[in-house]
């Protein structure tokens, strides 16, 4: 009886003492293998992956390579990445023995040689320079590629695109302001003005994120502003996000030509759904503009609108022709390195932790239809219609694949 007392006496207390919680832990199926190496393209300044955000991969269990100095152009050393729990690798076949590389820009040459068969790409597309040569070799070593410009998230917007288009809007206006000055071959205009001297005049063209943003700066920094789009909706909604009754037209030539002609700053931020952006203003426009008036042309990497425009790059980014600045930088982002690689970090991190979740990046895929939506290439098929049509290549439906491989 003693003994029945004694053991009902710990068992009691063993119910009120504190209790271990069961926490999943990766097995090695669900543990990702990430490799992140150093940008080669000219002038990509951008990383996909922040410090903090291999911070969170490792605590889950995930193994995360990256090349030595691979985020210096970010202001992330090594010694940052080290900390968190990455292992800096000073040979780039070595990060390419991951399962999941991450980039910003597309694989260049070299890149591609190294990929290995069934490995994934994350990785920006830049469909204005992709060729068929680049399709057709991912295809060849049956890898599987995911284009940040496609990624949807559960709202159904392109996440990156839109943290890529906030930042160029805004740094648009800033460099205008910057090539107003007499430093920079300017006007030699302050671009809010002062008490009694009226500001400078900003025309912007396209009402979308872009146009939005460079409206909220210029305006913030006290300009007098412009806007003209064809869309009546976007002209609608931007008047509603900034929440101010700013000046919206469509595109009449006539009436834009006269703008034009009274402009101090010109933004071009027309977007193209599919293929160049229409070129808007002629070069007898841009002839009629005021000398030392600056065009920032956003939409360059969409072949400009512009008929001026040329691509320039961030050691040379500015030309004149007709006495009028023109600023043609297609990466302005990369300009902003560290914010950029913060806005693709945020968008990505999320995605490799959900894959840990659901047991590997496939069965994440088959539960994640905005990551999926930005798939262009699964083990080898091609899986994007539109870039099927563009280079004539065969088109394979992702949802049937992962169908039939499940």
């Amino acid at each position: 009886m003693e003994k029945n007392i004694t053991y009902g006496k710990l068992a009691s207390e063993f119910a009120l003492s504190p209790q271990e919680v069961a926490v999943k832990v990766p097995s090695k199926k669900d543990r990702l293998f990430i490799g992140m190496p150093k940008e080669l393209s000219f002038q990509e300044n951008r990383v996909a992956l922040t410090p903090e955000s291999v911070a969170l991969l490792v605590n889950n269990g995930h193994q995360v390579y990256i090349e030595t100095n691979a985020g210096l152009t970010s202001s992330f050393d090594d010694r940052q990445y080290s900390e968190v729990g990455a292992r800096i690798v000073y040979d780039v076949e070595e990060i390419f023995e991951a399962s999941i590389i991450m980039k910003v820009a597309p694989p260049s040459k070299e890149e591609l040689e190294m990929i290995k068969p069934y490995q994934t790409i994350f990785s920006t597309i830049h469909l204005p320079t992709l060729q068929s040569a680049y399709i057709e070799t991912l295809m060849n070593k049956k890898a599987t590629a995911v284009a940040y410009e496609y990624i949807k998230d559960e709202s159904g917007a392109f996440p990156v695109v839109r943290a890529v288009s906030e930042i160029a809007g805004s740094t648009a206006v800033l460099i205008a302001s910057e090539y107003l000055t007499n430093l920079r071959d300017g006007q030699g205009i302050l671009l809010g003005g002062i008490s009694g001297v009226p500001p400078a005049k900003i025309v912007i063209l396209g009402a979308g994120v872009v146009g939005e943003f460079a409206t909220r700066t210029a305006l913030g920094l006290g300009a007098e502003v412009r806007v003209f789009d064809n869309n009546i909706y976007k002209l609608m909604r931007l008047q509603n996000n900034v929440n101010v009754r700013v000046y919206t037209s469509t595109i009449n030539p006539e009436h834009l030509n006269k703008e034009l002609a009274e402009a101090d700053v010109v933004v071009g931020a027309i977007h193209s759904e599919s293929g160049r952006t229409p070129c808007i203003v002629t070069e007898e426009m841009v002839a009629s503009m005021k000398p030392g008036s600056v065009i920032i042309d956003v939409s360059i990497d969409q072949g400009g609108c512009f008929e001026t425009s040329r691509i320039t790059s961030h050691t040379k980014p500015v030309f004149k022709k007709y006495d009028v600045i023109h600023y043609c930088v297609p990466n302005i982002a990369s300009r902003v390195s560290k914010t950029a690689s913060y806005a693709f970090s945020h968008v990505l991190t999320p995605i490799l932790l959900e894959a840990h979740w659901f047991g590997g990046f496939e069965k994440m895929l088959l539960n994640s239809p905005g990551t999926r939506n930005g798939v262009y290439i699964y083990k080898g098929c091609l899986t994007n219609q539109h870039l099927s049509e563009r280079f004539d290549l065969k088109y394979t439906n992702l949802d049937l694949l992962m169908t039939a491989s499940y």
